[in-house]
């Protein structure tokens, strides 16, 4: 290159390919936004069921579709296929006003799913073009265009509600045409101004090129995107019920917090590049894991109100109870107080609050036995889950999962050059389809427990398994390897 500098170029593609990744991201997250305001405004009538599979079909299409796609990059290069995709996924938006069934919706819905394969192709297009010590920080920036879903909660709901100002039954079509437009626009500057490069020398067969996925650790690498993407996914479109069924929060609050969790998690991803390719992935990972399951562990405690049985009051000695109040209880000439409930006026504690009163259960001039119960006890445990605190926990951990997207990510093309968009588009497969399944798992264990909280129980054993699962790997491939191999492990 005839520059100073010999990445400009790299980091013209890496400018080129975020910002086509966010506006892909941003389309494949629309349906969780147009679905709800269709049938909150009356203008479809669909069943919950068919709302869910709205909802699901998006994220499904461009999440069994990563692998096909990311072989394809390996292929023929970056340029084209990343051009193609956003052209043709533009038609089935431009399309989308005219639905006017639950079928037709749905089978558009399908195709222009199709962008959430953006991931696989900017991934090994965006590598190819960097050495390995930049690779954890160009993925890493090129995966902030997950704050494309932040973009469409911030924006969608407040154009949506522009465009029905002056007809109501029609105003939201406007939208995916605008949406589609981005495609066509962002597809046609691809194939302008981007260049196309593909790995060397590379002949392998399909088949070959897949032999790769019968690794352990193309595996291992998915269960770690599962948790951090996936999950991440999932918790974007679960956080705003959540907020609204606990804490009571407005339906505009509740889609603020639910960005606020988003947003930094897609923000920080670069930032976990740069500390993959500085500490090493594999570090990083037992943080971003050791993290999730204490943070999960914290938020799995639901918000609560136990009643138990407390101290109460015993006689001391037998006798004849000679008199009885809410506050006294006489045998003989010997009193026994007795302990009033006493309001608690703080609310939203930080910590769990208890609560301690005695109930008398004898009567006046009834003949009472030594240790017989004179009054029993009641305690009151109660824990506000303080929706302040449940906030920055999420937040917490919506980062330590942003960061370990750009860790995982980093192994790749380590371990497999000349396969990284068949290898990444796996893993992002498996990714994906967290966000598909994520949220049919939470609705069991809710309808199961009837506790909200009870998905972080999920995450905190998930995330155990991953953690487990990573350290024994590199527990026994030290044993095998001896110390001497310390530092090639270090990339696991």
């Amino acid at each position: 290159m005839k520059t100073t500098n010999p990445l400009s170029q790299s980091h013209k593609i890496l400018i080129l390919n975020t910002l086509a990744f966010t506006v892909c991201f941003a389309c494949w997250t629309l349906n969780g936004v147009l679905v709800t305001f269709l049938v909150d405004n009356g203008i479809f009538h669909w069943s919950v069921v068919q709302v869910g599979w709205l909802l699901g079909i998006p994220i499904l299409t461009g999440s069994i579709m990563r692998l096909p796609i990311g072989i394809l990059t390996d292929k023929y290069g970056g340029k084209y296929v990343f051009s193609l995709l956003l052209l043709l996924c533009s038609i089935p938006l431009f399309l989308l006003p005219y639905a006017d069934s639950f079928f037709m919706f749905a089978l558009l819905s399908f195709f222009f799913g199709m962008v959430g394969t953006s991931f696989a192709v900017g991934i090994g297009y965006t590598s190819i073009w960097y050495p390995k010590e930049w690779q954890g920080r160009a993925l890493g920036i090129f995966g902030m265009g997950n704050a494309g879903a932040a973009i469409t909660t911030f924006l969608a709901p407040s154009l949506l509600n522009h465009f029905s100002v002056d007809d109501p039954q029609n105003g939201w079509k406007i939208l995916p045409v605008i949406y589609a437009i981005s495609l066509l626009v962002i597809g046609v500057a691809f194939l302008i101004f981007a260049k196309n490069k593909k790995i060397e020398n590379n002949t392998k067969s399909v088949s070959q090129m897949l032999g790769s996925l019968k690794s352990a650790r193309v595996w291992r690498f998915g269960a770690y995107y599962f948790l951090v993407f996936g999950c991440f996914v999932a918790y974007s479109q679960w956080l705003l019920p959540n907020f609204m069924n606990v804490y009571q929060t407005s339906l505009v609050m509740g889609g603020l917090f639910a960005t606020l969790f988003s947003l930094p998690s897609g923000v920080i991803r670069a930032f976990g590049g740069y500390l993959s390719d500085k500490f090493g992935a594999r570090k990083v990972m037992y943080w971003v894991l050791s993290s999730s399951v204490i943070l999960s562990a914290l938020l799995m405690i639901p918000k609560m109100e136990i009643t138990t049985t407390g101290p109460g009051v015993l006689a001391t000695k037998k006798g004849t109870i000679t008199s009885v109040s809410n506050n006294n209880i006489t045998i003989g000439k010997t009193d026994f107080a007795v302990a009033q409930k006493k309001e608690d006026a703080s609310e939203s504690s930080i910590f769990p609050t208890s609560t301690s009163w005695q109930q008398v259960v004898v009567e006046q001039n009834q003949t009472v036995k030594k240790k017989e119960l004179l009054a029993k006890g009641i305690t009151v445990i109660k824990f506000d889950a303080n929706m302040w605190v449940f906030l920055v926990l999420v937040i917490l951990i919506g980062i330590s999962w942003g960061i370990g997207k750009a860790a995982v990510y980093k192994h790749i093309p380590e371990y497999f050059p000349s396969e990284v968009g068949v290898v990444g588009g796996m893993v992002g497969m498996i990714g994906g389809l967290g966000g598909f399944f994520g949220p049919i798992i939470f609705g069991y264990l809710l309808t199961a427990t009837g506790i909200w909280s009870s998905s972080w129980i999920f995450i905190l054993i998930f995330s155990a398994i991953c953690l487990i699962w990573m350290h024994y790997t590199i527990s026994k491939i030290m044993k095998e390897k001896s110390p001497i191999f310390a530092k090639v492990i270090d990339r696991q």
